[in-house]
């Protein structure tokens, strides 16, 4: 039996693992059956559930699985049963912890669908893409603010927040005709050129660049970059796009370069490229997978000297799709949510106010960006999950984790088996006593 679990982790949380028309293959044709907890917050109503054969619950500790989007609260952990979920302990998360401690005390098992990956180590389960659309939007949004408070009026300025559409199709659909407008009435002389620059090609990134793609651009090389100012030929009613690929976000310590078989094997002899180059871009979109031990792709350094040396920078937003708290955007000080998307990151205070206003960079931190667009992620990533729900149900999880008959996917997605940390992931237990 299959349970999937009230998510409860703030009230923008409308997210669901598997949706109605998943329940009801599950169902009918899987003859799985499938406990679902209410919640008036979910984008799918408890009817529609129940219509698809699904069974309204408040208690899921018959399910010998519980399927779940973001971490789940110690207080809501079932003793001796297997949780999937995003948990967020992978890299050892201080914040997360308490959670694989509890797990850990409680002889519980975790899944985490990070790690569910395919041979190539390419994710299988993963609402990347509809962050990156979510994100996007909300970066957009806040550079039009930020124009705005700053007196430039522009097209911009007409975008709304992910979660004030009604799905993608009509945020798409403005997006598009707030392009129109800046093709059609150009942008303001003191601002030009708006230059977005990109970081990653994974999933996140491809979706942000979606987003972007419905206004008027132009792409160029980061090399190309210094010299986009002097273009007195540049056009005023387009943008420009730039993305970093590996080789240009960072370089050898010791004397510039790149090989990606070293980086790989030793990510410390690496430090960012980018610094020199912030100064030419008015937004950075980060959607690159980030580790401990990685070079940080902005530093507070590299902020501190660009607004220490410029009355305004030409940088007005950070767009930290990934959300890696002091990760690879270092002045990422703090998630935010959607009802406070954005805040302003003062390198000559480090103090981090609320909204767009403020001598410093705008940085948005929502780290649930899916649920912004709560319809469209829940089903795509339903898609990706549903072929794995049968392999779970099926399992024996009271058997030792060397015996549990799992697809390799799965398996190596087990971080914690009846309460003990799986071999790939016995590192975390120095993490655990530095919590």
């Amino acid at each position: 039996m299959i349970g999937i679990r009230r998510e409860d982790k703030n009230r923008w949380e409308r997210r669901v693992p598997l949706a109605p028309d998943h329940v009801a293959e599950l169902v009918g044709e899987r003859q799985i059956q499938v406990l679902v907890q209410p919640s008036p917050l979910r984008v799918f109503p408890d009817m529609d559930y129940a219509a698809a054969g699904g069974r309204i619950s408040e208690d899921l500790s018959a399910c010998s699985v519980v399927l779940g989007v973001k971490e789940i609260p110690e207080e809501k952990l079932f003793a001796g049963k297997a949780h999937l979920c995003f948990s967020h302990v992978i890299k050892g998360q201080t914040a997360r912890m308490p959670m694989l401690r509890r797990l850990i005390e409680i002889g519980a098992t975790l899944l985490d669908y990070e790690p569910i990956v395919d041979r190539r180590g390419r994710r299988l389960i993963f609402f990347g893409r509809h962050a990156g659309y979510a994100g996007m939007l909300d970066t957009l949004w806040a550079l039009g603010q930020r124009l705005q408070h700053e007196g430039f009026e522009t097209p911009l300025g007409e975008l709304r927040l992910a979660h004030q559409y009604s799905g993608l199709d009509e945020a798409l659909d403005h997006v598009s005709r707030v392009g129109e407008r800046i093709r059609h009435l150009g942008l303001p002389s003191g601002l030009r050129p708006v230059v977005v620059g990109f970081a990653g090609s994974g999933n996140v990134s491809q979706g942000a660049q979606e987003v972007f793609e419905r206004l008027p651009f132009l792409r160029i090389d980061p090399e190309e970059l210094p010299g986009l100012h002097e273009d007195r030929e540049r056009p005023r009613n387009l943008l420009f796009k730039t993305v970093f690929e590996r080789q240009h976000r960072v370089q050898r310590s010791s004397g510039g370069g790149f090989d990606a078989p070293e980086y790989r094997a030793h990510p410390d002899r690496y430090v960012s490229a980018l610094g020199p180059l912030l100064r030419h871009l008015t937004v950075f979109v980060n959607g690159v997978y980030w580790e401990p031990g990685e070079p940080r792709l902005i530093t507070l350094d590299h902020l501190k000297i660009l607004f220490g040396s410029e009355t305004q920078p030409k940088l007005r937003v950070i767009g930290d799709i990934t959300c890696d708290i002091e990760g690879s955007i270092e002045a990422n000080r703090r998630a935010t949510d959607s009802g406070d998307p954005v805040y302003v990151y003062e390198p000559s205070t480090g103090e981090t106010p609320s909204g767009v206003k403020g001598r410093g960079v705008v940085i948005m931190a929502v780290d649930n960006l899916p649920c912004e667009l709560p319809r469209e992620a829940s089903e795509h990533f339903g898609d990706s999950l549903l072929p794995f729900v049968p392999a779970l149900e099926r399992c024996d999880w009271k058997a030792p984790f060397e015996s549990l008959v799992l697809p390799a996917e799965l398996r190596r997605a087990v971080i914690v088996h009846h309460g003990a940390l799986t071999p790939a992931f016995e590192g975390l237990a120095a993490a655990l006593e530095r919590a």
